[in-house]
């Protein structure tokens, strides 16, 4: 029998891929894009074929042989996986670690039953095909020549639609969606949102507009069983449409010719934990590498996004108005909590408009972005604070459980019944959260229908579902929320937003903060008044309680000025050299103690030449302890992407040379610094 050799990317931090032995007839190799189950360390694991090949530089006797070869399942693309080989590239990772974690976990266990299963039930379904789409409304001029713009464009062209809250844009995404489908009923389309808990909405959309067609969802809180199977539809075409979060970037799609990436601006599209990848800029990259179009849509575009546009990367399109007639931008207005002073986090103005609203039969959206009761409760005797033992952060009173619980590393202890320190048993909650907003409406507002919804309130599986399905029925006349309400819900009957304590973020020592405040107002500000309103009906308003009523950036959302706050800000970046006129990578350590992740930084820095780019030195994180590891962070900056590519390519394989018991990750384009 003769041999050919397999070489296989594994998921593993080794930069390297691994021959394998495997016997076959010539002609008769298994396929590059194929996975197959090998022996590796005193293990056997599932691995990913990248090339075939007739010799090894291996010794033959040092040479192990292939176990199994998933023959049943079609190999991924070669654009799949130079894809995974672009993004292992850009982020300084392995090739295994992006291609892997990127398949659904059942691909990845040691036996096919799972698979199997999967191709079973799949080859079972009906799978329509008639991408005909239902109940198309006619759209407003500014729609429709977006829809066409986008549906119509052949080629690489990325597209920014700019459209303010309620202007329409699902619509424009659906339409193009149609034209491109009309074009080749064999196409598919990937749709992207930012968070899980906006899929439910858009998916019904989609399934109402194409009934003849299959649409696959993936996130992560699917089974594994069903992102196995959606995933296996999308990979054989048989799924025309794709909706998903950051991970269904990754998702094998072999006749992909239309991504839509809704709320483009959202940080959560940035991965944060081990590949740190963006999937807008994957997205925007596999559109380019496919020459097809891609659209990034928003009410508040990222800067990055914006430049583009503006520049004239990418093609502007804009809905400058509501697209429901009647329906306009809610009036926004300041509180100045130096004048009218509240109770209970709430000011008087905002109580009487609540009021106002549930006496007309409309709901109210009070949005505090922090879970819990309190922040922090302390003693005013002795200024004790309930500090995490293991973080460098406190921990939060969540009152209805009893108890204290850090949002970092998740400890939970009871509440003390006394001072730790001294003794004293009047301990007080300091700051709200939005149980303790809850807590005060109930008691001012006991006829009311309250629902809150934020992180804790929606644990359960499919709890958020039910909570928005509740809120759309008319059911709640107060709704509580943190950020999980800001975006992309369409809630008809509500005319009132009130924004609590959205200070904290005039302060923070991140460049991006004021961006990403403004577009959380601007957002949370849209859930109101989409719908037209009624004769008789009052208008919708946006009241922002605060402290800083002058502050300019409040006066852009005052005005919905998008575009002069997005130019003063871009033209701060430029004088200051920050993104997008500047490109970053983030070095990060951790170690038991900090001077040793200082001192490994502080190596790292010195231990490759760097003309032309700018290593900062190593500081401490904000929040230095994190589960009793302490964190360090060293900056590099480079005016020339090139140039800062070139730079960590060799700086990773030093990097991974130097001898250190540091657990260390390099993150490319870093949000949070």
């Amino acid at each position: 029998m003769a041999h050919c050799i397999l070489r296989i990317a594994l998921d593993t931090p080794l930069n390297a891929v691994f021959d394998y032995r495997w016997a076959c007839e010539p002609g008769q190799e298994p396929l590059v894009g194929q996975l197959a189950l090998v022996p590796f360390a005193r293990r056997e694991v599932v691995g990913l074929i990248v090339a075939v090949a007739q010799e090894s530089e291996v010794a033959e006797d040092k040479l192990k042989d292939a176990l199994a070869v998933r023959s049943q399942l079609a190999p991924l693309s070669a654009q799949w996986l130079a894809l995974a080989g672009f993004a292992a590239d850009y982020y300084q990772r392995p090739l295994g670690e992006v291609a892997l974690p990127g398949l659904p976990k059942n691909l990845r266990v040691l036996t096919t039953v799972a698979l199997d299963r999967a191709i079973k039930k799949l080859g079972k379904l009906d799978a329509p095909h008639d991408p005909a789409p239902a109940g198309m409304p006619v759209l407003n001029p500014a729609q429709q020549t977006a829809a066409d713009c986008i549906g119509g464009a052949t080629g690489f062209q990325p597209a920014l639609l700019y459209g303010v809250t309620g202007s329409g844009k699902t619509e424009v995404y659906l339409q193009a969606c149609a034209q491109v489908l009309a074009r080749d009923p064999a196409a598919q389309i990937l749709i992207l949102v930012p968070e899980i808990n906006l899929t439910p909405q858009l998916e019904g959309n989609i399934r109402a507009r194409f009934p003849g067609l299959m649409l696959a969802t993936l996130h992560s809180s699917l089974s594994e069983g069903e992102r196995m199977l959606h995933w296996l539809a999308a990979h054989e075409g048989r799924a025309r449409i794709v909706l998903g979060t950051r991970l269904s970037i990754l998702a094998s799609l072999p006749r992909l010719q239309l991504i839509v990436i809704d709320e483009e601006h959202d940080p959560s599209y940035k991965q944060q934990e081990g590949l740190r990848y963006s999937a807008r800029d994957l997205a925007v990259w596999r559109a380019w590498q496919l020459r097809i179009p891609i659209v990034l849509g928003s009410a508040t575009p990222s800067l990055e996004s914006w430049h583009h546009a503006q520049s004239g990367r990418y093609r502007l399109l804009e809905l400058r108005e509501r697209a429901v007639q009647q329906a306009v931008l809610p009036t926004v207005k300041l509180i100045d909590l130096e004048r009218d002073k509240p109770r209970d986090g709430l000011s008087a103005n905002l109580l009487a408009a609540l009021r106002q609203r549930m006496a007309r039969g409309e709901q109210s959206l009070l949005f505090l972005n922090r879970r819990g009761y309190a922040p922090v409760i302390c003693c005013e005797s002795c200024g004790w604070v309930s500090e995490c033992k293991r973080c460098t952060a406190h921990m939060v009173l969540h009152r209805p459980e009893h108890r204290l619980r850090c949002h970092h590393c998740s400890l939970e202890l009871r509440i003390p019944r006394h001072c730790p320190d001294c003794g004293n048993v009047d301990l007080q909650p300091v700051g709200r959260g939005t149980q303790r907003i809850e807590e005060a409406l109930q008691q001012m507002f006991p006829e009311a229908r309250i629902l809150r919804i934020d992180a804790d309130s929606t644990r359960r599986k499919g709890s958020a579902r039910e909570a928005f399905d509740t809120v759309h029925r008319g059911e709640v006349d107060i709704l509580i929320g943190t950020q999980m309400v800001a975006k992309g819900h369409d809630f008809k009957k509500l005319t009132l937003v009130g924004i609590l304590n959205p200070d904290a973020a005039l302060f923070s020592q991140d460049y991006r903060a004021s961006e990403r405040l403004f577009a959380q107002l601007m957002q949370v500000a849209g859930r109101a008044g989409r719908a037209a309103q009624k004769e008789g009906g009052s208008a919708s308003e946006v009241l922002i309680q605060t402290r800083y009523a002058r502050h300019p950036l409040y006066g852009a959302v005052v005005a919905h000025d998008f575009d002069h706050f997005a130019s003063a800000l871009l033209a701060e970046r430029a004088q200051a050299g920050l993104p997008p006129y500047l490109f970053q990578a983030l070095l990060r350590a951790e170690a038991a103690e900090l001077a040793v992740a200082l001192d490994f930084l502080r190596a790292a820095r010195d231990c490759t030449a760097h003309e032309g780019i700018t290593v900062n030195e190593p500081i401490p994180m904000s929040m230095t302890r994190v589960h009793n590891v302490e964190r360090a962070q060293l900056l590099v900056e480079s005016a020339s992407r090139p140039a800062l590519q070139a730079f960590l390519k060799e700086w990773t394989a030093a990097l991974r040379a130097l001898k250190t018991r540091v657990k260390w990750s390099l993150e490319v384009d870093p949000l949070d610094i």
